[in-house]
């Protein structure tokens, strides 16, 4: 997934943390094979480069399971999140295959936004994807990682362990205690450019629950003192404008975390927070970078600060 991961468990002696190791890691390259697109025969590789919509793509329970909740967020965030943005976040300079950061020309990416749209995907209940249009290629990017967090989290579990952490790429699941019996705590980094990946901007303590943040701050690029955001909005085409430099996301399930985090950089503070009150076991820190360069917070009523 192009990150780092870490895992704590706390367990008796008796256990065998070399083994619960292994089985970590097969689990990881398991779900890397599946989504990974720098893999160029994983599941979701050879989706995107088979052109042909008649073709009906069986996938592996993983791929099909977070598809499909990737349905649900692109239906509940009415777009904002959209797993098929690829072709514009390269379009932009911030993917993969082109780095040079530009600002691309109004009639191509008028163009681009016609083939793109989670839409245009068909998730079918016998297992399979069905692409709608030939040029539809698949990003999992925004959610895979908290996906991989809930899979990890469940085989620590499955093993008789309740009291862990598990961490990838800056997403994060705790279960019960440490072994001080204080509840895990994690730290939300202070959203600048120039501070240091460990500088908190704020603590939270977690139980039982997920946590994924997702930031523009160290990721833009600046043309004539406009910023430009590699947060995209799938819907106009364009780097998002409201401010906002930070989300963090409070769930019992990471993999929905994890993409709820992305979409409401796109919905902004104020539909933002309307659309977490609607949730149940869902809570919100949308941080917004105010003109003299201030932060303001708006929390969820649930959010603990």
């Amino acid at each position: 997934m192009g990150t780092t991961y870490h895992v704590t468990v706390i367990t008796p002696l008796f256990k065998n943390p070399a083994y619960l190791k292994k089985k970590i890691t097969q689990r990881l390259d398991d779900i890397n094979q599946s989504m990974s697109t720098y893999i160029k025969n994983s599941e979701i590789s050879k989706f995107n480069h088979n052109t042909d919509t008649s073709q009906k793509h069986f996938v592996s329970p993983d791929l099909f399971y977070v598809m499909s909740i990737a349905r649900d967020l692109y239906q509940l965030t009415y777009g904002a999140w959209d797993g098929t943005v690829k072709p514009l976040i390269d379009l932009w300079g911030f993917g993969t295959s082109d780095r040079k950061r530009k600002i691309p020309d109004k009639k191509k990416i008028t163009e681009m936004l016609q083939t793109i749209g989670f839409n245009q995907v068909i998730i079918s209940t016998d297992g399979y994807l069905l692409k709608k249009a030939p040029s539809i290629t698949i990003d999992l990017a925004s959610i895979a990682k908290g996906y991989a967090v809930d899979q990890v989290s469940a085989l620590i579990r499955s093993s008789g362990i309740s009291d862990f952490i598990v961490e990838i790429g800056g997403e994060v699941y705790a279960s019960g205690i440490k072994k001080d019996g204080k509840p895990w705590r994690v730290g939300i980094n202070a959203p600048r450019q120039d501070a240091a990946f460990d500088l908190v901007y704020q603590a939270v303590a977690l139980r039982d629950s997920a946590m994924a943040t997702s930031g523009d701050y160290r990721n833009f690029f600046e043309i004539n003192g406009i910023r430009y955001s590699h947060i995209l909005d799938p819907r106009t085409g364009y780097p998002v404008k409201n401010g906002v430099v930070s989300v963090s996301i409070l769930s019992s399930s990471c993999t929905f975390a994890d993409g709820l985090a992305t979409a409401i950089m796109v919905l902004g503070p104020k539909a933002g927070i309307e659309l977490v009150e609607r949730l149940n076991d869902t809570e919100c820190l949308i941080i917004t970078q105010n003109k003299d360069g201030s932060f303001t917070d708006d929390y969820s009523k649930g959010f603990n600060h």
